[in-house]
């Protein structure tokens, strides 16, 4: 297609292009490769690339939201048949996935085309992505400094235009950090909306719930739409929404909010003037779509929210060391 700029395009817009058949899946499928290849050795986000696979899936005919468009995976839970996945970790080197999970099958009746795995930290642990294993990845927008975590790898291959999409979980952050610092829409959905099937269950006490990281608001709102089904094994279930979030999301708001907002933090950490100077200019910016806006102390004690926290998370991470000869089998 004359002019086309593949990184200018947010899934759905891809998907479009589709659908008119002004494109093949193909042609995204290389476009993708191209770029992972290109930029991948700066910023290190892809750490498993499936090229064959996709080029393969390139040349079929495709329906669903995102027909044929390229997506890319995280390296924990969003397991693949007969793919590797390794959690970040050299432990798990050698393994392979015995099936799909449900997120990963729900993801295949969008259309999309999985290109391959994005970088962790090791278990997704921690908000910064330089796993010992895997070597660092990088922001594409400053390659001195991180992309967050713990779905930095997929931040900064959706930030660098990699992929429109890019799948991500979130137990503490994971989604959300990397949004804000490659500056992407991360929503962290509600506990029980998208499925974390089958090996997930309980685990995090239902904290970690998996989603996508996306530059537009629309496709993570279509992918919310096609992730919210009803599992029935599932250990936590939640009301299904009675719309559609795609169609939400692009209704015009009839009437103005009133929006709290706080620039200290909630355990009285350090708040960098850069991060300040972020939300005022948010502020100002509601303000003129005219939205009542006011300045709060958090109405929380972080610091014992942050002990709950972190008393769930060392159990978590204990029970997750000491399943590794289970699920290894040495």
């Amino acid at each position: 297609m004359l002019g086309f700029n593949y990184r200018e395009y947010d899934g759905l817009g891809l998907a479009e292009l589709v659908k008119k058949k002004e494109l093949k899946p193909i042609e995204l499928v290389e476009e993708s490769i191209r770029t992972i290849e290109s930029l991948n050795p700066k910023i290190n986000a892809v750490i498993h690339k499936m090229y064959e696979q996709a080029r393969k899936e390139g040349d079929r005919e495709y329906s669903g939201l995102f027909a044929g468009v390229p997506m890319l995976l995280k390296d924990i839970t969003q397991e693949i048949e007969g793919e590797p996945i390794t959690s970040g970790s050299k432990v798990y080197e050698g393994y392979r996935a015995e099936k799909d999970s449900l997120y990963v099958s729900q993801l295949r009746n969008t259309g999309a085309v999985f290109m391959g795995r994005t970088n962790i930290p090791e278990f997704a642990l921690v908000a910064v992505t330089e796993p010992k294993h895997y070597g660092a990845t990088r922001n594409p927008w400053n390659e001195n400094y991180t992309p967050g975590g713990s779905s930095g790898g997929s931040s900064a291959a959706v930030a660098s235009g990699m992929v429109p999409i890019a799948g991500a979980n979130d137990g503490g952050g994971s989604i959300r950090i990397p949004a804000a610092y490659c500056g992407l829409f991360g929503l962290k959905p509600t506990r029980g909306r998208t499925p974390v099937g089958p090996k997930m269950g309980r685990s995090w006490q239902g904290a970690s719930v998996e989603h996508v990281l996306t530059r537009s608001v629309r496709d993570s709102a279509a992918m919310l739409d096609e992730l919210s089904i009803f599992e029935k094994a599932a250990a936590f279930h939640v009301s299904p929404f009675s719309g559609k979030y795609l169609q939400a999301a692009q209704t015009p708001i009839e009437n103005n909010l009133r929006i709290a907002f706080s620039v200290q933090s909630p355990i009285g950490t350090i708040v960098h003037a850069d991060c300040k100077e972020a939300v005022w200019k948010t502020v100002k910016e509601l303000e003129s779509m005219g939205h009542s806006i006011e300045e709060i102390d958090a109405p929380v004690d972080g610091k014992k929210i942050a002990k709950s926290y972190l008393t769930m998370y060392f159990g978590e991470t204990a029970a997750t060391i000491s399943s590794l000869e289970e699920i290894l089998g040495r």
